[in-house]
């Protein structure tokens, strides 16, 4: 894609701080961490979202960011991390290329993780069959 600012990271044309490469993904920091070591994993192959890409796309992927996890775990030393993915703009995603956010936490570091709520009456089960329709 001619305007994906990841593309341009990947092909060599815009400077970042790479940790990790190999045929499929590449690895760089988040140039707005959540904290020092929050990191960010790409397939090599423009895929527009996680829903929209295809398999081979996801796997690859997903094993590049476990070890990238791993590397940030033992980097940081950091009690644990959060892994997600946005897709859409109305749930976050500002950079239209499938990537992962690898983000170190920390003991009583400040960051929140969304509100929950519950479901009102039989509205799971109702929930529940309509997802099943669709898969």
């Amino acid at each position: 894609m001619i305007d994906c600012i990841f593309c341009k990271i990947i092909a060599g044309e815009l400077p970042s701080w790479k940790v990790y490469e190999d045929d499929h993904a590449v690895a760089f920091l988040d140039i707005h961490p959540v904290h020092e070591g929050h990191t960010l994993v790409v397939p090599k192959k423009h895929c527009t979202d996680f829903v929209s890409a295809d398999e081979n796309c996801l796997r690859s992927v997903i094993v590049a960011t476990q070890k990238v996890a791993r590397a940030v775990l033992a980097a940081t030393e950091a009690g644990g991390v959060n892994i997600t993915t946005a897709n859409g703009s109305v749930a976050g995603q500002s950079v239209f290329h499938l990537h992962w956010h690898v983000m170190p936490r920390f003991e009583n570091d400040g960051f929140r993780l969304w509100p929950q709520s519950t479901y009102a009456d039989t509205g799971v089960e109702l929930m529940a069959s309509e997802i099943k329709k669709w898969i």
